[in-house]
């Protein structure tokens, strides 16, 4: 079974659907995050010294048990030269969006 059948069928819980959902944000930063690092071939530790923080932060970013803040993701954004989307979505209206792009400054 691989981790997107597996997660079907946690989904099937409707205990583990509410948390999953409720901590979606946090899994999708984490997942992006952990996808970055590796493309760029760098460790955790790497990473955390490029962004001056220990290896447990960004250990514990990536487990979604932690929720980095915007200065830190724009850190980790600058450091893996990746651009920084926000999007703040009305839940009932998908037509309506706010988005925000930074872009990492380069000198």
């Amino acid at each position: 079974m691989n981790w997107k059948e597996h997660k079907q069928q946690l989904m099937r819980d409707p205990a583990f659907k509410i948390e999953y959902e409720r901590l979606s944000t946090e899994y999708k930063v984490a997942a992006e995050l952990i996808r970055l690092r590796l493309s760029c071939g760098m460790t955790q530790a790497e990473l955390a010294k490029a962004v001056n923080t220990q290896q447990a932060s960004i250990a514990r970013m990536e487990s979604g048990s932690y929720l980095p803040s915007l200065s830190m993701i724009k850190k980790i954004a600058d450091v893996l030269d990746a651009d920084l989307e926000i999007k703040l979505k009305h839940r009932g209206h998908s037509n309506r969006a706010l988005s925000v792009a930074d872009r990492p400054r380069h000198s």
